[in-house]
This record gives C-alpha cells, sequence and structure tokens, in this order.
C-alpha cells in the first residue's frame, strides 16, 4: 500500500463524499486506501458515503474525540508507506498527492510534507510555518509593542527553503517511520494545537517541508469550535486559546505557560480602563459598551479552570464544556 488517507468525520458526509471524488479523480498510479473515523456515528452519515465508496474502512468511535485522537485511530490502521492526514472538508484540483508521494519518495530527509491551502476561489489562504509565528500572535499588545515580540520571537532560517516548523493538520502527509516514532498525536487535545506539537516531535526525525507547488482547497467547513466573533483582544475561540495554551505547557515548559497566564489575567483591567476611557472620550458614557472586555474575561475564566491539570501536566482531554463555548452574547 503505498498511501493511506484519513479522514475524520463529524457529521459532515456530503463534504466527505465531495472530496473522496476528488481525490480519485486526481490520484492515480498509487495503490491507496481511505479510511473515515467518525466521531458522531448517530448522523455521521456512513450510509451515505459508503454507498458511493463502499471500499472505504469506517471506524466508529464512542464519542466525540476531536482531531488527534480520532486520526490516531485511523493511522493505527493504516497500512500505507504513507500517511495522509486530510480533513473532510477539502478538495483536490490536480495530482498533489502523487507529487507529494514522489517528492517524499526523492527525499529521504524530509519526514513530513503538507500543501499549502487555497480558498475555494484558489486564492492563497494565510498559514504560520514557524512555532515563533504563532507564539507571536498569542501576545495582546497594542502595535507599538509587537515589534519587541518580533524580536523577542524570531522565525528560524533554514538552508532549506521548503523547510518549515509546523505544517497544517487539514493536509499532513507523513512518512510512516515519522508515525511509529512519534506515535502519532499527544491525546490530551481536543481540537487546535495538536498538529502543531506533533510537528515539534515529528521535527526529530527529519525535515518538515512545504512544497510551493503541492497546493489543495481547504473549504473550512464551520463547527461549533471554530473561532467567531474575532476582534483585537479575542482573536482566538476559548477551545482553541484552551489547546493554544496547553501546547506552549508542553512543547516550552512551565515558566513559558506561566508567562502567558499572567499576560492575559494582567490584561484584564487594561482593557477595561483603556475602553471606559475611549467610551467617555466619545459618547461620555464610561461603561457603555463593554462587551468584548466581558467576552475576554470570561474566556480568560475558562482558562484558569483548566489551570492546574494544565501546570501539573496531568493527562486529560482538554475539552471545553459546552457552557463554555463563549460568543459575544455570553455563554452558549
Amino acid at each position: 500500500m503505498d498511501v493511506s488517507i484519513i479522514i475524520v468525520n463529524y457529521r459532515t458526509p456530503q463534504l466527505i463524499i465531495d472530496c473522496l471524488r476528488s481525490v480519485f479523480k486526481y490520484t492515480h498510479g498509487l495503490q491507496i486506501e481511505i479510511i473515515v473515523v467518525d466521531n458522531d456515528p448517530i448522523q455521521g452519515g456512513k450510509h451515505l458515503v459508503l454507498a458511493e465508496f463502499p471500499s472505504v474502512h469506517w471506524i466508529d468511535m464512542d464519542f466525540n474525540s476531536g482531531f488527534g485522537i480520532a486520526n490516531n485511530r485511523g493511522m493505527a490502521q493504516a497500512k500505507g508507506k504513507y500517511l495522509l492526514l486530510l480533513n473532510a472538508d477539502t478538495l483536490l484540483f490536480d495530482p498533489v498527492i502523487q507529487r507529494c508521494y514522489d517528492r517524499m519518495e526523492q527525499r529521504p530527509d524530509i519526514v513530513a510534507a503538507g500543501a499549502l491551502q487555497l480558498y475555494a476561489d484558489r486564492s492563497p489562504m494565510p498559514y504560520y510555518s514557524s512555532f515563533n509565528a504563532i507564539r507571536r500572535t498569542l501576545f495582546i499588545v497594542p502595535p507599538g509593542i509587537s515589534r519587541y515580540i518580533d524580536r523577542a520571537f524570531p522565525d528560524p532560517k533554514y538552508a532549506d527553503p521548503d523547510q518549515c516548523d509546523w505544517l497544517v493538520g487539514a493536509f499532513l502527509f507523513v512518512r510512516r517511520e515519522g508515525y511509529e516514532k512519534t506515535k502519532g498525536f499527544d491525546e490530551d487535545f481536543f481540537m487546535y494545537g495538536e498538529d502543531v506539537e506533533w510537528c515539534s516531535r515529528l521535527s526529530m526525525h527529519g525535515k518538515l517541508c512545504y512544497f510551493q507547488d503541492c497546493q489543495f482547497l481547504h473549504l473550512e467547513n464551520t463547527n461549533p469550535f471554530r473561532r467567531t466573533n474575532i476582534s483585537w483582544i479575542n482573536r482566538f475561540g476559548t477551545q482553541m486559546q484552551l489547546s493554544n495554551l496547553l501546547w506552549i505547557r508542553k512543547q516550552y515548559g512551565l515558566g513559558a505557560y506561566l508567562l502567558m497566564i499572567l499576560h492575559y489575567t494582567s490584561m484584564i483591567p487594561v482593557i477595561y480602563i483603556w475602553k471606559i476611557m475611549l467610551n467617555i472620550k466619545n459618547s461620555g458614557k464610561a461603561f457603555g459598551e463593554l462587551r468584548t472586555q466581558h467576552l475576554y474575561t470570561q474566556k480568560i475564566g475558562v482558562m484558569l479552570r483548566y489551570f492546574w491539570k494544565t501546570v501539573l501536566g496531568k493527562k486529560f482531554l482538554f475539552k471545553i464544556l459546552p457552557s463554555e463555548n463563549i460568543d459575544l452574547q455570553g455563554r452558549l
């Protein structure tokens, strides 16, 4: 078997059907197997997918396990020389799988490869290619101070122009040896951050590379954990922020994690004072518009509920409760 393609399903059977149509349309000359791991067997639409693609190996999970655990179950049963983690909300438009396969065959120094994400109109989608680029975005600072953050967390320099720190999990092409040596994703992550953390361990066994001539469409299907109502101080959804902090703790240690917690909590009075002063200047009503500040404070409150579990490094699925999934109107 050349390539095992693992797709996680969560109530997206039609997206998977469209994705697999594109896979088979543009993938020839390779032995491939398709493994779908279903995080919601009751509403997952298994019969719809298997009606069109009966050769799919379908795995039912007992609960909504998130991205990492489900992919681990699929990779554990995969037979391919290479493993391709592919999001359900993706489409191929050329032989990108063959191209990645050929490149990996030619470059034994590469442990994992990625493809560039495009929007549905084929315009490029922004992405992070280094750990420090992600870390810089986690700090909530005014533009005048951000340059100091940039200096503190510079991007690495590689001799190989294709090499990077992190490959997005929507299309992650991994050499089997890389999976076997790292055992896949850290199962403390529910969603977000798990691909970043895994890449840090994969990079100990070879290069991670983005190939500029490898691209795919990412439709970014909506889900209840995706970030919404983005603002300067609320740039991450609650689940994403929790996962980001977990990643910091695991990869950079307790001190880095405590620094971020101190930063976020100390910003609470700062953002309130700033907004109150702005309200007085603009309308004369000091407490007239503070929804964003209230939202930020609620999110930090959620982060603190997981503080001791994160500090102590306990094995735990860091999955927020429905009551902790906050938007601008408060708790959902």
